[in-house]
């Protein structure tokens, strides 16, 4: 269920509210351009800012634009445990396909406290649950040896979305864990290497404005034509490159106003780009004649 080019979508704004139409018309803008999986409520759909409400809603309208055509992976992580429970349990009755939870931010627990905290995750609904490693963001790293624990002591603990930027972690993920434990990449830039250490594809940030093309290249890695996924890979570079010059989701919002596919709307605390770095993602979108 979980490979391929899964999306971690946007949540489109406008006049201060969701735009539940277009969030619909992204949906199936995506399925549309071959990917294989939705992410609502990630990082990228700026979770930290939406309500309890606009974050159930978000997920439900997802699930039912997808129509099952492809899994729906709620973003439902929370640094507090309790929050966590209580988002994952409304995914589940929601129909969500599978739940994506971030390691608590700023509270910064103890390898003990993030095997507590997912254990109860995952004993609070019987839904699959995806770990999201990004130590850049959260202030701590989920060691392989505590991810490893919980993929064998909680069933349900099916994956990891990797985006410590370290291939030798990665690695050592897949040494530890159950054969059947899969790693997806987290990082745009890294989704080739990582599927040649076993990774089965990427949670991705770049594909809100080209899904096909990073369908195309996983597609390609997988069927064992390497030349074309490197090709894929180095044509994507510099936009991926692009998307990730402030932070995320606010270059690909803006790339997305640009090329009038939603509302470039951010909340605060995100906020518009530099002029030096709106030029930026400017250049690239024209060099990928995206606008």
């Amino acid at each position: 269920m979980f490979r391929g080019s899964i999306v971690a979508i946007v949540t489109p704004f406008k006049d201060g509210k969701i735009d539940e139409k277009k969030l619909k018309s992204l949906v199936e803008f995506q399925i549309k351009n071959k990917t294989s999986g939705i992410v609502p409520c990630g990082t990228t759909g700026e979770s930290a800012t939406l309500s309890w409400a606009e974050h159930e809603r978000v997920i439900e309208i997802v699930i039912e634009a997808t129509a099952k055509r492809v899994p729906v992976i709620a973003g439902t992580g929370s640094n507090s445990t309790e929050e966590a429970l209580m988002l994952t349990k409304q995914a589940a009755k929601s129909g969500a396909d599978a739940t994506l939870h971030v390691s608590p931010y700023y509270n910064r627990p103890t390898q003990k406290g993030l095997y507590l905290h997912f254990k109860a995750v995952a004993e609070c609904a019987d839904i699959p649950v995806i770990l999201y490693n990004i130590a850049s963001r959260t202030g701590v790293n989920i060691e392989p040896e505590t991810i490893a624990k919980l993929a064998r002591d909680c069933k349900n603990i099916v994956a990891v979305k990797e985006a410590s930027g370290s291939l030798d972690q990665m690695s050592r993920i897949k040494a530890l864990c159950p054969p059947d434990f899969t790693l997806i990449s987290g990082d745009d830039s890294l989704t080739l290497p990582v599927m040649a250490i076993g990774g089965t594809g990427i949670i991705s940030v770049v594909a809100n404005i080209v899904p096909k093309d990073v369908a195309n290249m996983v597609e390609a890695f997988e069927k064992g034509n390497l030349k074309k996924a490197q090709e894929i890979h180095y044509k994507l570079l510099p936009l991926i490159k692009a998307m990730f010059i402030e932070t995320n989701p606010i270059p690909v919002k803006t790339a997305m106003g640009l090329m009038k596919m939603c509302e470039p709307d951010l909340r605060l605390p995100m906020c518009s780009m530099s002029e030096d770095n709106l030029e930026r993602v400017k250049k690239a979108l024209k060099d990928y004649n995206l606008i």
